[in-house]
Order: C-alpha cells, then sequence, then structure tokens
C-alpha cells in the first residue's frame, strides 16, 4: 500500500508512543501531548502498510502564523524520504490555509543538530528570523522559592520575539491574550519569567546574570510543583557575552557551543 497522509486517531496513540520512547533518547514531548494535539486539530500521520510512521502538527499562533512542530519519523523508515514527504505535506497545508486568509506565514523551532529539519527548510524557502539558547538546569542546584503568580501585560513582554516554551510568538496584544491562555506568569521580588502552562521551559524577561541569579530558585520550586527534577531557560542569542556567567550560576548547554543552539524559521506566504 502507497503511504498516505490523513489526520491522527485516538487509535494512533500506541504508535506515537513508540515513535515518541524512540526519538531523543525518550525524552520526546509528542506522547504528553498527544491529546491535546488531537483535540486542537492539525494533528496527522504518516500511514504505511497500517502503521502510522511520522507525525506532524500546525497550531495557530498570533498574527496569523501556522506553527509547524512535531515532525517525527519513526527510526526504522528514516532515510527513505518519509520526512520530505511530510514537509511537503505541510507546506501545501499552509498554502491553503493562506488562501483562505488564515495565515499569512509558516515558523517553526528547531534545535541546531538537526541538520536534516535545517537543511529542509532552507531548501523550501524558510530563513532564520531568530535565534536563542536554551540551557538546562536542575531543580536540586537551587534552594527554591515561591514566587507570586500574576498578570501578564504588554509591558512584560520585553523581547519582540517571545519564547513559550517551544513556541514563539510576536509581541502584540493578540501574542499578550494567547500568553495569558497558554502560559503563566511569575514574580520573585520584582523579577519575572514565563512558562507555558505545560512543561518545564522557562523565558526570564530580564536576562542579566544578577536577574537570572534572582529568579532561578523560583524558576526552580515551578518545576519541581510540576514533577520535574531538571528545567530549560530559553534565552535571546544576545546573552553569548554571558556563557562563562551563566553556566557558574549552574545552568548548561545540552551539547556544548558557542553559538545560539536554537533557530527560528520562518517562510512568508502572503
Amino acid at each position: 500500500m502507497e503511504p498516505f497522509i490523513r489526520e491522527a486517531r485516538p487509535e494512533d496513540r500506541p504508535f506515537i508512543e513508540e515513535i515518541s520512547r524512540l526519538t531523543w533518547g525518550g525524552e520526546d514531548y509528542l506522547a504528553r501531548v498527544f491529546d491535546e494535539w488531537l483535540s486542537d486539530g492539525g494533528f496527522y500521520v504518516l500511514e504505511v502498510d497500517g502503521k502510522v510512521i511520522g507525525t506532524a502538527k500546525l497550531t495557530l499562533l498570533p498574527g496569523k502564523v501556522g506553527w509547524l512542530e512535531g515532525l517525527r519519523v519513526h527510526p526504522d523508515y528514516r532515510g527513505r524520504g518519509y520526512g520530505r514527504k511530510l514537509h511537503g505535506f505541510m507546506l501545501e497545508l499552509g498554502e491553503r490555509l493562506a488562501r483562505e486568509g488564515k495565515v499569512e506565514a509558516l515558523e517553526f523551532a528547531t534545535y541546531f543538530i538537526n541538520r536534516e529539519s535545517i537543511s529542509m527548510a532552507e531548501r523550501t524557502g524558510f530563513h532564520v528570523r531568530a535565534r536563542f539558547f536554551v540551557f538546562g538546569a536542575k531543580t536540586e542546584s537551587f534552594e527554591p522559592e515561591e514566587p507570586e503568580r500574576v498578570e501578564p501585560t504588554l509591558e512584560d513582554l520585553t523581547l519582540g520575539t517571545v519564547p513559550v516554551g517551544w513556541k514563539f510568538v510576536h509581541r502584540s496584544e493578540e501574542a499578550l491574550e494567547w500568553i495569558r491562555v497558554n502560559a503563566e506568569l511569575y514574580d520573585i521580588n520584582g523579577f519575572r519569567f514565563l512558562v507555558p502552562k505545560e512543561g518545564a521551559t522557562f523565558t526570564p524577561l530580564d536576562v542579566g546574570l544578577a536577574t537570572l541569579k534572582a529568579t532561578l530558585p523560583a524558576m526552580a520550586w515551578v518545576a519541581r510543583e510540576r514533577g520535574w527534577e531538571e528545567f530549560d531557560l530559553m534565552l535571546p542569542s544576545g546573552v553569548k557575552p554571558l556563557l562563562p556567567g551563566l553556566k557558574r550560576l549552574g545552568l548548561f548547554l545540552w551539547d556544548e557551543t558557542e553559538e545560539p543552539n536554537v533557530l527560528v524559521f520562518r517562510k512568508k506566504l502572503v
């Protein structure tokens, strides 16, 4: 039977869990978001001979952005062009949504060692619009301190491109409303940070070393309350000169690099 792409269904769960278990050393998030993505829509799978061997998701973000995520291919089926097939399908979907006036651009983020995704993006007209560093940290490295939950305002969004976990939104009133639904803002001694309602990837809204030193215990508290022993920080590329100091604070890079390790790509459709 020819491989074909269709919308995901509840009975696909075992296949998705298997792909997730075999991706990123078993740390992949795909299985955790399965129910949410089914409910949200825009979640597609690639089926071969009755087996789901690939996935892809398009999420509508503020600013008429079609956010691409979750492109996966089962390890046993890689190198056969299935990733390109999924990517091409999502491009066609984006172009159809653009004709319907629902999106104006496609965007996605990827880790810097994901060479295949980067190459595929460059070949199909995407360009890098933002770069970030993602750092890891362990909750045990800090004495957790409880922060205060506060309501975000536009003034809190100090970055033009605002990371919310591994999604990135453009600063605007529309983005602020989306953040109020999908993320939480915390304050500790006047310093603030964002985190999605699910997961433990934090965005400090001030990235000075002294500020981070003051907020890391509060991030550790939130992460621990959510059951995470480790958490991540998404920091703008401008922190590059601070790398030695950031490491002294107890942060670590997943892979040693002196350059930003998260790339945000964009392809304008309208």
